[in-house]
């Protein structure tokens, strides 16, 4: 059975629209094939219809448009599959094709769809089969958490490698960290093995064979014997053995007394004592240094407990010291780890979700798809809308019969949602002018102020058509006597005898807002009866 309708222009030139359905009649999940033909100029634009245009029927396939040129005009056809899972009458709404920017529209069409009997005493029943287990596709996941594994892996090596790796010592190092017996022995063999009595370089022998006991009985003996002159030296090691305090023998101090006297006429006078004298001067303070080591008493009770304590404070600084690494590699991590987020989120991003953005928040959570009053509003949002009782003036009551009103608010983003519906006692259409005002009304009481308002034909998914009125103001910060910019959209739909209505309200440049507003916007169902 084909059904069409023929469109003809004004004038010989203007487009030429035709529809053919190959049935009007159909079972149950069947399909029709609406096919739309538009003759016009190969130089129009041609825009078809997209998208469930055809509720009541859902849109199973549009297919690839077919183009072909006769002359100097251009065909287009285009082929819809469409279909229904309901039994009854449907009416396949108008549908508008715009050529050159000009709406031209179709006429509407009865489909039948009838159900498919089924003889129970001869079909067969089955059990409902089971449900079939679907591995979930984890790629994504396991991708990120092996790269997050490997991003902290790799700060936890920088961490350690500079906060706790401890670098290699160097020779200088590991000497300097000798005790001072140990490392002026070492020292006095090294002066062995230099090549300065070959090379006739006794001022820098005897140099570096004074300063290495120099700095072992200022270390050591704990005086000052770096910056002392040799008279200066010997005296303070007398005063140290008559005390009791270094148990020297007379003939040891002699001895050095005149190693350093020997070495005072090298180092001023240039004076060049035999080889074999020089090697004889390093051994000797070899043997000066060891009885000097063995010399030095043993500490005291008292001695010993200071030293504990100090070892003690020692060892609360390496503590104190190893908590403050530990501190700063944690907050170096965490530092790291956060402006890592940060540069892969955006900084806007990672801040509205530290901070907990209100709308980034409503826009996150679990959606709710609800119904509200009656004639009935279906929405999508991220809260539930609670009943409000209001109460109608005497001249409201004139006019409605019912009306049930529905509302959202969330103060700290400057965010509502309002779902109002009406029964008039009259079966007269709505008046939405006055229905606007009163909505704009409403909103200047409540703080709203230099509102400016625009206004469109708006269309729900289902076809269902209604109006909706926008624009941006300034409104109040609740609570405050701060105001911000914002925005609103007012939704009017109504028949004979009732009319619904949806009002939003959100913060201006919000871009989560705005996603919540679209969302909703594209939720919005409305049933045109009573």
């Amino acid at each position: 059975m084909v059904l069409s309708s023929y469109f003809p222009g004004f004038a010989q030139e203007s487009p030429k629209i035709r529809t053919e359905a190959d049935t009007a009649q159909i079972r149950i999940g069947e399909q029709i094939n609406f096919k739309i033909t538009v003759e016009a100029d190969t130089s129009a634009q041609v825009i078809f219809p997209e998208g469930q245009t055809f509720s009541p029927l859902e849109t199973v396939e549009a297919f690839k448009t077919d183009t072909s040129r006769v002359k100097d005009r251009m065909i287009l056809q285009k082929i819809y599959a469409l279909t229904q899972f309901d039994s009854g009458n449907y009416l396949l709404p108008t549908q508008r094709i715009e050529i050159d920017g000009t709406g031209y529209f179709t006429d509407s069409l009865l489909v039948a769809v009838a159900s498919v009997p089924v003889d129970t005493t001869k079909q067969q029943m089955y059990d409902i089969k089971p449900m079939i287990a679907v591995q979930k596709n984890n790629s994504r996941f396991w991708l990120m958490l092996f790269l997050g594994i490997l991003f902290l892996g790799f700060l936890s090596w920088l961490v350690y490698r500079f906060f706790f790796l401890k670098k290699p010592l160097t020779e200088e190092e590991k000497e300097a960290k000798l005790p001072p017996y140990d490392r002026a022995l070492l020292e006095l063999k090294k002066l062995e093995n230099s090549r300065y009595l070959i090379q006739d370089e006794y001022k820098k022998y005897y140099s570096e064979l004074t300063d290495i006991v120099r700095a072992y009985l200022e270390e050591e003996v704990q005086i000052s014997a770096l910056e002392s002159t040799t008279r200066q030296l010997i005296e303070k090691l007398e005063l140290l053995k008559d005390a009791g305090e270094l148990n020297l023998e007379d003939e040891t101090i002699r001895h050095f007394n005149k190693i350093l006297q020997t070495a005072d006429l090298v180092k001023f006078a240039r004076s060049k004592p035999p080889t074999n004298t020089a090697e004889q001067h390093r051994l000797a303070v070899e043997q000066i240094v060891t009885k000097t080591h063995e010399a030095i008493p043993e500490p005291s009770e008292e001695e010993l407990q200071q030293q504990e304590e100090y070892l003690q404070m020692l060892a609360g600084q390496r503590r104190k010291k190893r908590q403050i690494q530990y501190g700063v590699a944690a907050l170096v991590i965490v530092l790291l780890a956060v402006g890592s987020l940060a540069v892969y989120m955006g900084p806007r991003l990672f801040w509205d979700t530290v901070s907990g953005h209100p709308t980034k928040q409503l826009l996150e959570r679990e959606w709710v798809s609800s119904t509200y009053g009656f004639p009935p509003i279906s929405l999508e949002s991220p809260e539930v809308l609670l009943r409000e009782e209001t109460e109608l003036s005497a001249e409201e009551k004139e006019a409605i019969k019912e009306q049930y009103a529905f509302e959202y608010k969330n103060p700290d983003a400057l965010f509502s949602i309002g779902a109002m519906s009406r029964i008039l006692n009259q079966p007269v259409e709505p008046d939405y002018e006055k229905t606007l005002e009163s909505v704009l009304r409403e909103l200047e009481a409540g703080g709203a102020r230099n509102l400016i308002t625009k206004k469109e034909e708006f269309t729900t998914q289902t076809g269902v058509k209604g109006v909706k009125v926008y624009g941006r103001g300034t409104f109040k910060l609740p609570e405050s006597d701060e105001s911000i910019r914002g925005q609103y959209a007012v939704f009017l739909f109504g028949g004979s005898g009732f009319q619904q209505q949806i009002v939003l309200t959100w913060p201006d440049g919000d871009e989560y807002a705005e996603e919540i507003i679209e969302r909703i916007q594209n939720s919005l169902e409305v049933k045109l009866e009573v």
